[in-house]
């Protein structure tokens, strides 16, 4: 790893958190909107419909189900990843490539504010 002392100025760091904090609302709010969507066993009353639209219901809502948890974990871990970011701004280490070392393009870390690879990093993966 190439030592670099570049870093992102205050007032770009600044900037960064504000969209970082604005993210972390929004996918809060999301996780809080999905996860009230799994736990909602409400019974949308199909006892009096056919037994095989009952069956098909209920495989559709167990799908549904583990969709949503899917979609919560992956929420779940959106958030951590932009707390992280979080803390590297607090630590000044935010925007710094872990691979190799120079700063992320802005234009990546606005899009992607959690991202702590660069784009030459990325795609040599």
């Amino acid at each position: 790893m190439t030592q670099n002392t570049e870093k992102y100025s205050d007032s770009d760091l600044q900037e960064f958190k504000e969209i970082i904090l604005a993210k972390i609302k929004k996918a809060e709010e999301d996780l809080a909107l999905i996860k009230s969507a799994y736990m909602n066993d409400s019974n949308n009353g199909t006892d009096d419909t056919s037994p095989t639209f009952k069956a098909f219901e209920e495989g559709s809502e167990t799908m549904s189900k583990e969709s949503n948890v899917q979609l919560a974990i992956r929420q779940e871990k959106f958030i951590r990843d932009l707390k992280n970011a979080l803390r590297r701004i607090e630590n000044k280490t935010y925007g710094i490539c872990r691979v190799t070392g120079k700063l992320i393009q802005k234009e990546r870390l606005k899009l992607v504010p959690h991202a702590t690879l660069s784009i030459e990093a990325k795609n040599k993966q």
